[in-house]
């Protein structure tokens, strides 16, 4: 429709002037001695404007020419940019695909040409990385750097994660940690520094990132639990010398963590070692009062290097608790075969026999066999103990 208006403006002009020239009878004289012209004044008036026009088409045309150099610059620069922008598009389809060599190529034309050069440099590392050429991929990461502050954590990230590949734990985690000084501000930093910190056994900040992890629902339950009980288990070995440190470790624990079965049998056994049996025993029980576990439950049989009167007075306070939870229990393999070892440290030789052989109605056991062929032995029964070394012997 707009050419429609016009087209009916022009006619309405065009009437206009055909008007307006019949009825003005106007002129303009122009004299130049010795010349004098004439001239109407419609005529003087489409004179004028076609001055104007053909002035002003002029103008347009010098500045045009003046501003073609500036204009082909223009040019060439927009198809620089344009080249560079296809060359990282390009690189970064050819990383995606794993053609990781024209990738690294596609890169660093895109750095040759200036177009967002850190990126370009990074895709560039990182293919080179995959190709295993390290010593360019570390002179790609120098030239992102050299980009200035606009990418670095961008560069950082990616140094973290190309020296996790390579198992440099301590250098990821100085580049992560160089990232945020007072520790991880995203979900993603902070799994990376879970593991880094992980590869460098620094278990206390293990403990940290698990539970903040674990909080924003970053991790799977059953990962971060997995990832907490390891750090409470070497932290258990490393700082439990002696009962104070070790009381103040077990103090340092959850309660909900001390309760797994894992972390409560790693303290049963260092309670264990410094001759604390009554917290090892309760330890144990702690844990088998939240989960049944076997390898407490086997755990709970073994005795200490302790005077014969006391290993005695253990072994029955563990006896009763055993027959208490034997109530809930009654065919679990591994209690009945604990018991049995408890007895024969209580000397109570004969019950000690009964648990041990209902423990093998309910399942095979080499500890059971032979702790009823050393039964067999002190009494004398020679055949009979024979026959359990050899039961032991096929079980291994």
């Amino acid at each position: 429709m707009r050419w429609l208006f016009w087209l009916i403006a022009v006619f309405a002009a065009a009437v206009a002037l055909a008007i307006s020239g019949r009825v003005t009878d106007g002129y303009i004289v122009l004299v130049y001695p010795p010349w004098r012209v004439e001239v109407s004044l419609l005529l003087s008036v489409l004179a004028l404007v076609a001055a104007f026009g053909i002035a002003y088409l002029a103008l347009r045309l010098i500045g045009h020419t003046l501003a073609l150099p500036a204009q082909v610059r223009a040019f060439r620069e927009r198809r620089k940019r344009e080249h560079a922008h296809s060359a990282l598009a390009s690189a970064l389809q050819c990383y995606f695909e794993g053609r990781f060599a024209r990738a690294e190529k596609e890169a660093g034309l895109a750095w040759e040409a200036g177009a967002t050069p850190g990126i370009a440099a990074l895709i560039a590392a990182r293919a080179a990385h995959q190709m295993r050429e390290l010593e360019r991929r570390d002179q790609w990461l120098e030239r992102a750097e050299s980009t200035g502050e606009s990418l670095r954590a961008a560069r950082l990230l990616t140094q973290a994660e190309l020296a996790l590949d390579e198992r440099d734990f301590i250098g990821a985690r100085d580049a992560l940690r160089s990232m945020h000084g007072a520790g991880p501000r995203h979900i993603a930093t902070a799994r990376m520094q879970l593991r880094a910190e992980r590869g460098a056994q620094n278990w206390e900040e293990v403990l940290r990132l698990a539970s903040l992890l674990d909080k924003r629902g970053a991790l799977p339950p059953a990962i971060a639990e997995e990832h907490r009980v390891q750090a409470h288990i070497e932290l258990l070995a490393r700082e439990s010398g002696d009962r104070i440190s070790l009381e103040a470790r077990l103090r340092r624990i959850p309660s909900s963590d001390l309760a797994l079965p894992r972390v409560a049998a790693a303290a049963a056994r260092r309670a264990s070692a410094l001759g604390e049996a009554a917290l090892a025993r309760d330890l144990i029980e702690r844990g088998l009062g939240v989960e049944w576990n076997a390898a407490l439950v086997a755990l709970y049989g073994e005795i200490e290097k302790l005077e014969a009167l006391k290993r005695r007075d253990e072994a029955r306070a563990r006896i009763e608790r055993g027959e208490r939870w034997l109530r809930e229990h009654a065919e679990d393999p591994q209690l009945l075969a604990t018991l049995g070892r408890l007895c024969v440290a209580a000397e109570l030789w004969g019950k000690a026999q009964n648990y041990l052989e209902a423990s093998l109605s309910f399942g095979p056991s080499r500890a059971a066999h032979l702790e009823l062929a050393r039964l067999a032995e002190r009494e004398g029964r020679a055949a009979e103990a024979q026959k359990h070394f050899r039961q032991a012997g096929e079980l291994t």
